[in-house]
């Protein structure tokens, strides 16, 4: 029988902010949601976004010092916390909207020889062989350089044309959680979603670890263009043309792998299997299903799966605008016959299935944290939902490498048909919701749509209930998926599923006569969700969730009601660390892990026989007993004998 691999955790971050504790969730339906959750959403990002300061004895400080009651907070810091969430204008803290460093090509035309000083170490080389060089002190020359042209660089500040995007709540830096020296925005953001993902989760990482063989336990995390801010790959390629120099760690710490490789080395101390598949902006599904095969089959029982995202740089977001798919300033003004944007314009910039002109980029790390069934029973793990299936499927020809294609309607048939198989078509077609990638695309709204509601027709479904967490958080790549899950299970923890606040009118050219599209936020008890993505070059993927509820009968269909009950009791410990973890995160006390340095093994301190390799700080030894499908050659008995 196989294995049924359940959510024991999740963690990450995003411009709704926290996963854990569905903050983010939250914060998407908050108008919805009963006045104590409200504040207690509200008061949480106020701390995460250093509004507030949470003192020893419990109370509350603003910046200023003075004590503010919980009612206060709400009262006082509601506004600044709507509009410094979500979507909204890009903030200096990134970078400036209003002056883009750049340099402008020129070349200067002079009728008699040019006279220059500068210093002796700014000059190029090799010198130009018609400049006259004269040294001045041991510092400076002078230059004369003869009649005719030169080319020079003047620079500049560019205005952005794209000024939207989802940005981590402000104030709020992962960076500055722990000693993050030169690591670029997007390691940062995987070390805090990792971590927030285990405090999540209420298991004590070390006695689980123990418990195991140290490759039973997997890592699969990236994202779907590595790091390239200044930190990393971007600021090593303009090294040269903006006249700085290569850091040495530029290079290995753009690789798309590098979250699973900082989790490994850094947070978990995992020596098991490890990787990351790039599948554009279905990554996060794609490493998911490497996750959720592991567990199927038997050779992991607990896997971490994620992505880490941070594309908001202006070279980024200048290639996707010359593509024609970012909602640039200019279109945005002309879709709503503006002369000039708000900040409120700019909140409404994602609009997925009306009519839209373009997706708005965004930041996240996204992490979950999966185990196979029996051990979650065993150790008396959180159970948040399951992912019995996640199918990935090419687009075949393509006109354009760009452009939609047919893969996507294998996935969501397939992932539909899964749960047709576990849960019954009834289930299917009165208890399951869509989680579209609904970018905000012109091309996305018809052909995504036209995806959904031909596989609602073949499953005899009429009113398919489709949320779009984008148009809240925006299009965070590889991590988008991500984004879409966490939202998922939290529909299922609050019976609510996010509408589409900006949909004045549904589009003209959707296809959604079986699907149910809304601006409120929906109540909903589900037993499923579909995870949909969509990715340039014809990378689609769909999930399937199963909610906590829905596993639990699965579960106790597979191990029998005793063994649901007894795991039950063995959950109230993992739980109470989880609720602990929870409230020391909504005061922003976040236990980040981040381990420099710790236990550092290089290969003479292993105890290596034929049979199992030890490793000093592991409890348990790594077995070279490896299964044989292939059948065996003697290659040790004498010539002639068979």
């Amino acid at each position: 029988m196989s294995q049924l691999p359940v959510i024991v955790g999740m963690g990450g971050v995003n411009a709704a902010g926290r996963s854990s504790g569905h903050q983010a969730f939250r914060r998407t339906v908050l108008d919805a949601l009963p006045q104590d959750d409200q504040a207690q959403t509200l008061i949480g990002l106020a701390a995460m976004m250093q509004l507030i300061l949470r003192q020893e004895d419990g109370s509350w400080r603003d910046r200023q010092g003075d004590r503010v009651e919980a009612d206060e907070i709400v009262s006082r810091y509601r506004q600044t916390i709507l509009e410094r969430t979500l979507i909204r204008r890009i903030e200096a803290s990134l970078f400036d909207v209003e002056g883009i460093p750049a340099n402008r090509a020129s070349r200067l035309q002079f009728d008699t020889p040019l006279v220059f000083k500068v210093r002796r170490r700014q000059l190029p080389q090799p010198v130009p062989a018609d400049w006259r060089v004269r040294e001045i002190d041991g510092r400076q020359v002078e230059v004369s350089v003869p009649p005719g042209s030169l080319d020079v660089l003047f620079p500049e500040r560019r205005a952005a044309l794209v000024r939207a995007a989802g940005q981590l709540p402000s104030g709020f830096e992962p960076g500055a959680l722990y000693r993050s020296v030169h690591h670029p925005r997007g390691l940062s953001m995987a070390v805090f979603g990792a971590s927030d993902c285990l405090g999540q989760s209420g298991l004590d990482w070390a006695t689980l670890r123990d418990s195991l063989d140290p490759d039973q336990i997997a890592v699969y995390a990236g994202n779907s263009i590595g790091q390239l801010d200044d930190q990393g790959w971007g600021g090593l390629l303009k090294s040269y043309v903006s006249g700085g120099r290569a850091t040495s760690k530029q290079m290995p710490l753009g690789y798309g792998q590098m979250p699973a490789d900082f989790l490994n080395a850094y947070v978990l101390g995992s020596v098991g299997p490890t990787g990351a598949i790039q599948g554009a902006c279905a990554t996060f599904l794609y490493n998911l299903r490497l996750g959720v095969e592991d567990i199927r089959s038997g050779r992991r029982r607990v896997v971490m799966v994620g992505t880490s995202d941070a594309p908001i740089t202006p070279e980024i977001i200048e290639g996707f605008r010359t593509m024609g798919a970012l909602a640039d300033d200019d279109s945005l003004k002309a879709l709503d016959a503006l002369t000039l944007l708000t900040d409120a314009d700019y909140q409404r910039a994602c609009r997925p299935f009306a009519r839209n002109c373009g997706f708005t980029i965004a930041e996240a790390s996204q992490f979950l944290l999966l185990m196979d069934d029996g051990l979650a029973l065993e150790t008396g793990a959180q159970i948040l939902g399951s992912v019995p299936g996640v199918f990935t499927n090419a687009d075949g020809w393509k006109r354009s490498i760009s452009a939609p294609g047919i893969g996507n309607y294998i996935t969501l048939g397939k992932a539909v048909a899964l749960a047709r198989e576990i849960l019954g078509e009834r289930a299917v077609r009165e208890r399951s919701f869509l989680h579209a990638h609904a970018t905000s695309t012109p091309k996305n709204r018809i052909t995504e749509s036209h995806v959904l509601d031909e596989i609602a027709r073949a499953n005899d479904i009429t009113a398919w209930p489709v949320a779009g967490i984008k148009t809240f958080v925006g299009h965070s790549q590889g991590s988008a998926a991500g984004d879409q899950l966490a939202s998922a299970l939290g529909s299922f923890a609050y019976g609510l599923i996010p509408g589409l606040p900006y949909l004045d009118a549904v589009a003209d050219d959707v296809h959604g006569e079986r699907l149910r599209l809304f601006r409120d936020p929906l109540p909903f008890e589900a037993d499923a969700a579909f995870i949909n993505s969509k990715g340039f070059g014809g990378n689609n993927a769909t999930g399937v969730v199963l909610s906590p509820r829905t596993t639990e009968r699965l579960l106790a269909k597979r191990h029998g009601q005793a063994a649901l009950e007894a795991w039950k009791q063995r959950r109230e410990t993992v739980m109470a660390a989880s609720d602990r973890y929870c409230q020391r995160a909504d005061a922003a006390d976040f236990d980040v892990i981040y381990r420099f340095g710790h236990d550092v093994l290089e290969g003479p301190e292993l105890d290596i026989d034929r049979h199992r390799i030890h490793i000093p700080g592991y409890a348990r030894a790594v077995s070279l007993d490896v299964d044989n499908p292939f059948g065996h050659l003697d290659d040790d008995a004498p010539q002639g004998e068979s």
